[in-house]
């Protein structure tokens, strides 16, 4: 079937010794962060007085969900809301680590107001 293809193909990628049990899953990842930041502003326009407030909450609900996957990771999670006004921004990434183990994620999601960009790192213990 289809899934056992993806499963397959996804601890040949991976190639974790436990199987997807103990994989950083991007797709897993990716809802986890697309599902934090929808329920913390999906609805809400840009409010500079609520940025800090809002970008906690992502990250600690992302780390909450996180914690409940019961995988042997350490987690690093990063959030930035920007107001859409034209302006630029440019980020950029760089970790030394094991591409046989650690793995990482980024969502950028955005409504009419604002840009959030959310990155979680997987460092496997």
């Amino acid at each position: 079937s289809h899934y056992n293809e993806y499963k397959s193909y996804l601890s040949m990628e991976t190639d974790f010794p436990g199987g997807e049990d103990t994989a950083f899953v991007n797709d897993e990842i990716s809802n986890i962060i697309k599902e934090a930041v929808e329920a913390t502003i999906g609805g809400n326009t840009y409010q500079h007085a609520k940025v800090n407030t809002w970008t906690s909450s992502i990250v600690e609900q992302c780390l909450n969900q996180l914690t409940k996957l019961s995988k042997p990771f350490k987690y690093i999670v990063n959030c930035v809301i920007m107001q859409k006004n034209g302006a630029g921004l440019h980020m950029a990434n760089s970790c030394y680590w094991d591409n046989a183990t650690d793995g990482s994620c980024t969502v950028r999601w955005e409504n009419k107001t604002m840009y959030c960009i959310v990155s979680i790192f997987g460092l496997a213990i």
